[in-house]
């Protein structure tokens, strides 16, 4: 039974233990990468809408046929909204997805000659498109150190003490302010492994965990 950390223990790690923690996952994964399969910046695009309330491996099994047929904004949009939906019908969401897919596609073609724009104010203006999603384009496709929070970030985030923020928002600045700049590049792909495959909702795998030491978390946690 996961406990709640008690409200005196909310603070953020002291700074030489966030890094000593970022130090850790580094040496344990120096070159982390995203698991979503892509071969552009275009493909990166759609599999990261795609993904929203979704796992990677179910949008790499959609994507795979999918980009085989349309893999370009021109190509996504002459296939059309209802053949788009039969490719993705898989994944949560897959109505809305396709529209704003669609409309994402017309949009690049018509303000942008078709090519993802490395700008924030750009990314977040097309259909599909929040912060979360910007930032992981920013970061993945453009080397932007940006940080995306999605529910495994900030579940971390949470746990290991990098930030007490009650919204996505907070939990994100919070991180930028906390982690050490030369850890922002990748620190959102070493946080979501982490939290994919270690330090899960349910069952955390503390006993093994490389963090346990500085996680108050996890001596609450069963």
């Amino acid at each position: 039974m996961i406990k709640t950390v008690p409200k005196s223990l909310k603070k953020t790690l002291v700074k030489h233990k966030v890094k000593t923690l970022f130090a850790r996952l580094q040496a344990q994964n120096p070159h982390p990468v995203t698991e979503l399969v892509y071969h552009s910046t275009f493909e990166l695009l759609v599999a990261v809408i795609l993904s929203a309330q979704a796992t990677d491996i179910s949008v790499n099994k959609a994507t795979i046929k999918l980009f085989k047929v349309a893999n370009t904004p021109e190509q996504l949009l002459n296939l059309g909204e209802a053949s788009l939906k039969t490719f993705i019908n898989s994944i949560g969401l897959f109505n809305s997805k396709a529209k704003h897919i669609i409309a994402m596609c017309q949009q690049l073609l018509e303000q942008h000659d078709g090519l993802v724009s490395s700008n924030r104010l750009a990314l977040e203006a097309l259909p599909g498109v929040g912060r979360k999603t910007a930032n992981v384009v920013l970061n993945t496709a453009f080397g932007e150190p940006t940080l995306a929070v999605d529910t495994h970030i900030f579940r971390v985030a949470k746990r290991l003490s990098l930030a007490t923020g009650d919204t996505v928002l907070a939990v994100e600045q919070q991180l930028l302010k906390n982690i050490p700049k030369e850890y922002w590049h990748n620190a959102h792909h070493w946080l979501i492994l982490h939290g994919r495959y270690v330090c899960k909702a349910r069952k955390p795998l503390c006993d093994t965990c490389i963090l346990n030491d500085l996680c108050v978390s996890a001596f609450l946690m069963h």
